[in-house]
């Protein structure tokens, strides 16, 4: 069976871009334009895989992280941020603290983006 992926990312092409990728490899993609939409996917979906931005409106993604690994302390998660000036590399780490298996520093590659999925995925 496929496995699900929820795409949290509040910038349109990036969800679709994410999306078309895994689609490809043959994952069933979901997605969401921030936070609180992405718990309340995650909530009706339970994807085997969340990828999430950091930088959004309504519900950060950190905030978001802390919440999902509150209420699923198994989910698997992977964030993704450009950060832009505010420190991405700091906020990346902080995502890691809070539960994200991996951290992606955008502009990521096609192969970054799938070898991660499949590392975090083949984790038990």
């Amino acid at each position: 069976m496929a496995k699900r992926i929820l795409v949290i990312d509040d910038e349109a092409l990036i969800r679709e871009i994410v999306k078309e990728m895994l689609e490809v490899e043959g994952y069933v993609v979901s997605t969401a334009a921030n936070g609180k939409e992405g718990l309340r996917l995650y909530r009706e979906e339970l994807p085997d895989l969340i990828i999430t931005d950091i930088f959004m409106p309504e519900m950060e993604g950190l905030e978001t992280i802390r919440e999902l690994h509150r209420s699923s302390p198994d989910v698997k998660i992977i964030a993704i941020s450009g950060g832009g000036e505010r420190g991405m590399l700091s906020f990346l780490s902080h995502a890691r603290r809070f539960g994200a298996l991996r951290t992606l520093e955008k502009p990521f590659s096609r192969e970054e983006l799938l070898n991660s999925v499949r590392d975090v995925l083949a984790e038990e």
